[in-house]
């Protein structure tokens, strides 16, 4: 009787999805040789173990967040956006373009960093625009375009890189010639964190969820996810509103990529986009595409992944084992959820 009140409660299944994810981690560390205890330890102290590092992990979680919040309407348009990795180096690139441009110029530094925002947005809803016409226009499937524009994407940044914004005298791996700190986004004083960059991420994900939530735009986003077809015939222009979505998708892409080098690295480097997008992409399974649940879960993702700096440091172990959890846990969730829903759908005889 227990088992059949509970079998319709996602709750519970998230529950043994967290806790198989645990089990399968726990396991890897074990045949590894390290001790999984310790390994969550050092995760937890180097996460939030001071203000400090509380405060690396909100400079991570904001550009995941801002990715996120596009994905999620790529998502409710039934999209798979795999290029939004390209789509912010492209808003990194446009931005480093921009302060270039303008970093002798008369004009002040704040207005510099606004024109340099701007830039990425352009840069992020171009480079989405091309995987939207590939698809509405070419019929390819907006995975494969995106992985090519991925590609494309590194190939540039590499390119300027060591070719025409290359360091005085050679190229380096570390990046463009760090831009003056008057083109920094202000900083609390003692941490990386921004209040600009911070404010960009939480009225990020808060329009998402107003769109998805309560504007006619967004139910029709979701009719054309749920079933393009029926869509169409109803009268709803389906390529439009996908092209729209990759657009505001490169929006949020292009923003991500601007703070990655106004309020992270101060430059352009190799990987500027730091993986935030496949990153976004699990972190949007695991919430079932559900933007209330966007802020803490991109949150935790982050946490894990600067609290896992401490392994290599400590134990000699690899920090790609954040990785290993994050990946376990949006496969157990689906997995789980493919249960739940197998057993809730079989008649009770």
């Amino acid at each position: 009787m227990f088992i059949k009140s509970w079998r319709g409660s996602s709750l519970l299944f998230k529950v043994l999805a967290i806790a198989g994810a645990l089990i399968f981690t726990t396991v890897i560390m074990l045949l590894a040789g390290a001790p999984p205890l310790e390994a969550y330890k050092l995760i937890i102290i180097g996460s939030v173990g001071s203000i400090g590092k509380i405060s690396d992990v909100v400079v991570a979680w904001i550009p995941l967040l801002l990715v996120t919040s596009g994905l999620l309407l790529t998502f409710t348009a039934g999209l798979w956006n795999i290029g939004i990795e390209g789509q912010i180096a492209l808003g990194a690139i446009c931005t480093t373009w921009a302060l270039r441009l303008l970093q002798d110029s008369s004009l002040s530094p704040t207005l510099i960093i606004i024109i340099g925002f701007l830039a990425g947005i352009l840069g992020g809803m171009f480079w989405a625009a091309l995987v939207g016409v590939l698809k509405n226009f070419g019929g390819v499937n907006e995975i494969f375009g995106g992985l090519g524009l991925n590609f494309v994407a590194t190939a540039l940044t590499i390119w300027l890189i060591f070719g025409p914004w290359k360091r005085p005298g050679v190229g380096s791996m570390s990046g463009t010639v760090p831009f003056d700190t008057s083109l920094w986004l202000p900083q609390v004083e003692g941490l990386r964190m921004s209040w600009w960059s911070l404010g960009v991420g939480i009225v990020g994900i808060v329009l998402v969820f107003i769109i998805l939530q309560g504007t006619y735009y967004g139910l029709r986003l979701k009719a054309v996810g749920k079933n393009s077809r029926a869509a169409f015939l109803i009268g709803i222009p389906t390529s439009r509103y996908m092209m729209s979505a990759f657009l505001i998708c490169g929006i949020f892409a292009g923003l991500a990529g601007a703070t990655q080098v106004l309020g992270v690295y101060h430059r352009l480097i190799p990987s500027i986009s730091s993986g935030y997008g496949y990153l976004g992409l699990m972190v949007g399974m695991l919430i079932n595409y559900q933007a209330l649940w966007a802020a803490p879960v991109a949150f935790f993702f982050a946490a894990l992944n600067i609290g896992s700096i401490q392994l290599p440091i400590v134990l000699k172990l690899d920090s790609s084992l954040a990785g290993v959890l994050q990946g376990a846990l949006v496969l157990f969730v689906l997995m789980m959820d493919g249960v739940r829903r197998r057993l809730t759908g079989k008649k009770v005889s």
